[in-house]
């Protein structure tokens, strides 16, 4: 069975200042001539379908639209939700869509029921597993601590459970939106840190023979089986490294993988660019930037004159532009992000402490700012959730 891999359109987003539904758009076509022309038997959407959970209405057309053409191509698609979408929204008409052969999985009460798929060698199981806040659904899951790797664990135990029902040989797809340890994060991912660690270990996912990933922006590959297409568009400048891509998986008869990237059409290029005003506007090993969207850092010591004019008479497309002037380390005009950059909520508020009373918190004080930073990010979920 060959599978289009993708996840993270977050249709509705956009660029810095630049609308991108367009860009959107034209992925949606490059999916469905993929599909067409790479004969694929079923197409995977791993979480993150909108931007958010009350999506603009562009966006929730450019979604009907996508709904549209992959039912007419009679290729079945499987869908789950991320931490992006609104779960309830997402999944409304989910069982009458199911009959034009587009499966939103999107309630995690239905983790271990799984679309059933069929090619020449026998039933391939999909099983959706949408995203699982902890604090949401740690009593569906009836686990003691609501953390990350608990109730992905316990999902994955009813998707093996389920499995072990199945005649010998069935292959299985396990679909879920998660940050797996390994995997490398960019900007532009909500974060999700609730309940101390966000990272679950992929050996949560034992026992099925691919695992499509959603959360993550990069394409990247943790394990033969475990892969994170990535968002087919950037969404922020530290994306500037990423091939935008798709995977192309194959799943022969005994359930044994093979991939390939199939890259996606990008508006323009990402480039981050530093160095003094009168470097940037001078260099000419600069020139292949010209047209890409650019984040400029300038590291003049005085902030120059009227900088984002001068950069757009040479980088049209600048759409960031920060200030770093570089100083001797023990400079105290040293910047308060620069000291910041890297470090934690909680190691932020711990060294908060140490500075004004001259000591460290101690285990407990830690836990108690672990606690309530959890719970405001967990509040945030609700509300984003409620909405």
């Amino acid at each position: 069975m060959r599978l289009l891999h993708t996840s993270d359109w977050h249709l509705g987003r956009a660029f810095h200042r630049v609308d991108m539904l367009g860009a959107q758009a034209g992925f949606i076509g490059h999916l469905v001539e993929t599909v067409r022309a790479h004969g694929v038997d079923a197409v995977v959407v791993s979480g993150d379908v909108y931007d958010r959970a009350v999506p603009p209405l562009a966006a929730v057309e450019l979604f009907d639209d996508a709904l549209h053409r992959l039912a007419d191509l009679g290729v079945p698609t499987v869908m789950i939700s991320g931490n992006h979408d609104s779960a309830r929204r997402l999944g409304v008409g989910a069982g009458l869509i199911d009959r034009a052969g587009i499966h939103l999985r999107t309630d995690p009460a239905g983790c271990g029921t799984p679309v059933v798929l069929e090619d020449a060698h026998g039933e391939v199981a999909f099983y959706g597993l949408p995203y699982l806040e902890p604090a949401l659904v740690k009593t569906e899951f009836r686990v003691e601590k609501a953390g990350h790797e608990a109730v992905l664990a316990a999902a994955m135990d009813r998707v093996r459970a389920d499995l072990a029902t199945r005649a010998r040989g069935t292959r299985s797809v396990v679909l879920a939106h998660a940050f797996v340890t390994g995997g490398e994060q960019s900007d532009s991912e909500r974060d999700i840190t609730v309940g101390g660690v966000a990272a679950v270990p992929s050996g949560v996912f034992d026992g099925v023979d691919y695992v499509a990933l959603g959360h993550l922006h990069g394409c990247q590959t943790l394990t033969e089986r475990v892969r994170y297409s990535g968002s087919p568009l950037p969404y922020s400048f530290s994306e500037h490294r990423h091939r935008k891509s798709m995977w192309l998986v194959d799943l022969d008869a005994e359930g044994s993988v093979t991939a390939e990237r199939v890259d996606c059409p990008v508006p323009r290029d990402l480039a981050r660019l530093r160095g003094t005003l009168e470097e940037l506007l001078a260099d000419p090993g600069l020139t292949p930037y010209e047209e890409a969207w650019v984040e400029a850092t300038l590291t003049d010591p005085v902030r120059p004159a009227d900088p984002m004019a001068r950069l757009t008479g040479r980088f049209p497309h600048t759409l960031s532009l920060l200030f770093d002037p570089e100083r001797a380390p023990a400079d105290p005009a040293v910047s308060y992000a620069r000291r910041l950059a890297g470090r934690s909520d909680q190691q932020i508020a711990e060294d908060f402490v140490t500075h004004v009373r001259g000591a460290g918190p101690d285990d407990h004080e830690q836990t108690v700012l672990r606690d309530a930073f959890d719970a405001v990010r967990a509040d945030e979920t609700l509300r984003e959730v409620a909405r």
